[in-house]
């Protein structure tokens, strides 16, 4: 199923988004650039503060570690040195979750980090901060094979097909530049360097391959049009935010 995004729908924000993929839904805000406390405050860069709230109960190690590896990608691709002195605010509410999550028997911090990541992304680009590149992330997984076979890689799996393919050997999140650079890599499990570098050109063919690119699911549909990855469909959600943002100049 594609993924399906709302822009800049929460009044209180600078920025914010909704995204909703394979029975996940992710709120997030980003508020930014304002001012931040002095003892936080660089002198030649912003202060990137992610924070992440899971769907029941309060956070944990869990929402720690996933505000870790958000903020060390995010700062990659923020144009921090062009707004010193200031704060840059992620905030990102885990919404659902899909019922079967719990039962995989995978890690639930991977199969969260790619929709958290897109969700922080799109919070970004409403709130109009300024970025060196986009980012596009999927989670590829690994099932056990008889007789020591190689298995075929998932791609984007849901929840579902987690649970029928079990055992999971290992499960693998990469997030890549636009340009193709790999600006994250997460992996649990055991897996073989073989089967490291078959998920990771699966992902990069998910994510940013235009031609020969694999389909995401039953492909990334946009206005009705099949896409070939991430980023194409990433692409038509900006636009169809800035066409939405101009339409004052067509009524005139």
């Amino acid at each position: 199923m594609a993924p399906e995004a709302i822009l800049s729908h929460l009044h209180r924000a600078d920025g914010s988004a909704t995204y909703t993929h394979n029975g996940y839904c992710v709120i997030g805000a980003v508020n930014g650039p304002i001012e931040v406390q002095r003892r936080d405050e660089m002198p030649e860069e912003a202060t990137v503060e992610v924070n992440v709230r899971p769907a029941v109960g309060v956070g944990s190690p869990k929402e720690r570690h996933l505000e870790t590896l958000l903020h060390n990608t995010l700062r990659s691709i923020i144009l921090t040195r062009s707004i010193p002195r200031t704060l840059v605010q992620i905030t990102l509410q885990v919404r659902s979750l899909p019922e079967e999550e719990i039962s995989t028997g995978v890690n639930t911090t991977l199969t969260l980090l790619p929709h958290i990541l897109h969700t922080a992304l799109l919070a970004l680009l409403s709130a109009s901060i300024p970025l060196s590149t986009v980012l596009t992330s999927t989670l590829i997984a690994i099932p056990s094979a008889p007789n020591a076979r190689p298995a075929t890689p998932l791609v984007s799996p849901t929840a579902p097909e987690l649970l029928r393919a079990k055992p999971i050997r290992s499960v693998h999140v990469f997030a890549f530049a636009g340009d193709g650079r790999m600006l994250l890599n997460e992996s649990d499990g055991v897996f073989s360097f073989e089967e490291w570098d078959e998920a990771a050109e699966a992902a990069e063919e998910v994510c940013c391959k235009e031609e020969g690119g694999v389909g995401l699911g039953e492909g990334v549909d946009v206005d009705g049009k099949e896409g070939t990855n991430l980023e194409i469909w990433l692409r038509e959600v900006v636009k169809r935010k800035v066409e939405l943002e101009q339409r004052w100049k067509s009524a005139r």
